[in-house]
C-alpha cells in the first residue's frame, strides 16, 4: 500500500510538471507573438520616420524658395523644440543631472547640430536632393571611423563598408571633368558633423533625459541658425508666410513628430531591422525629389547611390550579426 501511494504521488508529480511545462511553453509561445507584432509596429512606424526624414530634403529645398537657409533651420528647429515640451510634462521623468549640466551638455550637441544642419542646408542650393541625402547618410561610415581614434573596436568588415561608400560617393558625386560640385563638397564636412553629434549623443544621452535634452539641444539649434540669420539675412513677412508649409513640415514632422516616434518605436524595435529602415532614408529622400520636383540622376550616379547604401548596410548589420558592434543611432534631422 505504502510503494502504490509513493508511485500515485510520483504519478501526478510528473503530470503536474509536465502541465507546468506546457504552460510554460504557451506563455512563451504567447509573448513572441506579441514581440513580433510589437517588432512589425515598430517597423513600421521606422518606415514612416525614415519617409518624414527623406522627404524632409524636399521641405528644406522649397523653403528655401522663400527664406534663407539659416532662418528655415532656425524655425524648423525652435519650433521642434516647442512640440517635444509637452512631452517633457506629460512623461513625468525626473531629469538625471543636474539642470546646469544638461543646458551644457545640450548646449555642445546643439552647436554641432547647428554645424551640420547649416552646411546641409547651404549645400542644398548647390547639389541634388539624392546626392544631399546620400553624402548625409554616410556618417554611418564615418562614425566607426572616428572611433578608431577614440580608441574604439571597429569590425574588419567596416573597412568593407567604408570602401563601398567612398567608391560610390565617387560615382555619384565626381563629374567627368573630375570636378565635384560645391554643395557636395558641403554635405560631406557636415556628415563629420552629423558623426560627431552621433558619438557624443551616445555619452551624453546616459546622462540625462533624453527629451529635456533634445529639447536644449535643438533650441540651442535654433537660437544660433536665428542668430546667424539675423547678421546674414534679410527678411519680410511676405517671404516667411510663403514659407510657413515648408517650416510646418520640418519642424512639426521630421523634428518634433519624427524624434517623438523613433523613441517609441526603437523601444520594440530589432536592431538590425533599424539599421536597415534608417539607411533607406536616403532612398525615400531621391524618390521624393523625382515625385515632387522631377529630379532624375544618371544611371552612373544610380550606380554610385547603390554602391554607397550597400556600404551603409554592410558597416551597420555585419558587426550587429556578428554580435561585435551595435549599430550607430540615426541622427535627428
Amino acid at each position: 500500500m505504502t510503494l502504490s501511494g509513493l508511485g500515485k504521488r510520483r504519478i501526478v508529480s510528473k503530470w503536474q510538471k509536465i502541465r507546468h511545462a506546457g504552460s510554460l511553453s504557451k506563455k512563451a509561445a504567447i509573448m513572441t507573438m506579441t514581440m513580433t507584432r510589437q517588432s512589425f509596429r515598430a517597423d513600421l512606424l521606422m518606415l514612416f520616420i525614415a519617409m518624414i526624414w527623406g522627404s524632409t530634403f524636399v521641405a528644406q529645398r522649397l523653403g528655401m524658395d522663400a527664406v534663407g537657409p539659416f532662418f528655415y533651420s532656425a524655425s524648423r528647429f525652435i519650433l521642434g523644440a516647442l512640440i517635444l515640451l509637452p512631452l517633457v510634462y506629460f512623461r513625468g521623468k525626473k531629469e538625471n543631472g543636474s539642470t546646469e549640466r544638461l543646458w551644457r551638455d545640450g548646449a555642445l550637441l546643439g552647436l554641432i547640430i547647428a554645424i551640420g544642419i547649416n552646411l546641409q542646408q547651404v549645400g542644398l542650393q548647390y547639389t541634388s536632393i539624392a546626392n544631399a541625402g546620400f553624402i548625409t547618410g554616410l556618417y554611418v561610415i564615418i562614425v566607426p571611423v572616428i572611433g578608431i581614434f577614440l580608441h574604439h573596436k571597429m569590425h574588419p568588415s567596416t573597412w568593407t563598408g567604408v570602401f563601398l561608400a567612398l567608391l560610390g560617393t565617387y560615382f555619384l558625386s565626381v563629374r567627368d571633368d573630375f570636378q565635384v560640385a560645391r554643395g557636395d563638397w558641403l554635405q560631406l564636412i557636415g556628415t563629420f558633423a552629423w558623426a560627431a553629434h552621433v558619438l557624443l549623443l551616445s555619452v551624453l544621452s546616459k546622462r540625462h533625459d533624453p527629451i529635456r535634452l533634445s529639447v536644449v539641444q535643438f533650441f540651442v539649434c535654433g537660437m544660433i541658425c536665428l542668430l546667424l540669420s539675423l547678421v546674414f539675412e534679410s527678411l519680410s513677412s511676405q517671404q516667411i508666410v510663403k514659407a510657413i508649409p515648408a517650416i510646418l513640415y520640418g519642424g512639426v514632422l521630421s523634428v518634433g513628430l519624427g524624434y517623438t516616434l523613433q523613441v517609441f518605436a526603437q523601444r520594440n524595435a530589432i536592431a538590425s531591422h533599424a539599421a536597415i529602415i534608417f539607411s533607406m532614408e536616403s532612398v525615400f529622400g531621391a524618390l521624393a525629389a523625382w515625385l515632387v520636383l522631377g529630379e532624375t540622376l544618371s544611371s552612373r550616379a544610380i550606380f554610385g547611390c547603390f554602391l554607397m547604401l550597400a556600404g551603409m548596410l554592410i558597416a551597420q548589420l555585419v558587426p550587429l550579426y556578428l554580435q561585435k558592434t551595435p549599430p550607430t543611432e540615426p541622427h535627428a534631422h
